[in-house]
């Protein structure tokens, strides 16, 4: 089993990320308000370049293989600045979703290890839906 060591910069990036979602959730649910969508941004990628370190974060966003995501996801950051956040924030959550696509294994996995809920997702229907994304049988 790979370790991670959780080190101060990495403890204060898990919270800017985690804020970053919150502050994200609250602007949509404030009906698309700009600037809680703009702070969510921010500090989800804040956060993300000191969870991961900043190195990574550029050869993340930087990959060929990555680059249709990083454009949506930029140019909807800048549909919210300039005052269109309905669109932009489609735009954000098509680029995030192609940006992180690899990662969907892994969290199917987490949510089914968790102890409370992951009996919910353990179950057939919501497996089917992970398996979409694996190509094969989750197995806990």
């Amino acid at each position: 089993m790979v370790s991670f060591e959780l080190n101060d910069t990495k403890k204060i990036g898990i919270g800017l990320t985690g804020f970053g979602v919150f502050f994200s959730f609250l602007g949509i649910i404030f009906f698309f308000d700009k600037g809680l969508l703009a702070m969510g941004n921010i500090l989800f990628i804040a956060g993300l370049m000191l969870t991961i370190g900043l190195k990574s974060t550029m050869l993340f966003f930087a990959k060929p293989k990555n680059y249709k995501g990083t454009t949506s996801f930029g140019a909807g950051f800048f549909l919210l600045l300039i005052g269109w956040p309905f669109f932009g924030m489609i735009l954000e959550a098509y680029g995030f979703i192609v940006l992180f696509s690899g990662f969907w294994p892994t969290v199917a996995v987490l949510l089914q290890r968790l102890p409370i809920l992951g009996w919910i997702f353990r179950q057939p229907a919501m497996t089917s839906f992970f398996n979409g994304y694996r190509g094969k049988r989750v197995s806990v």
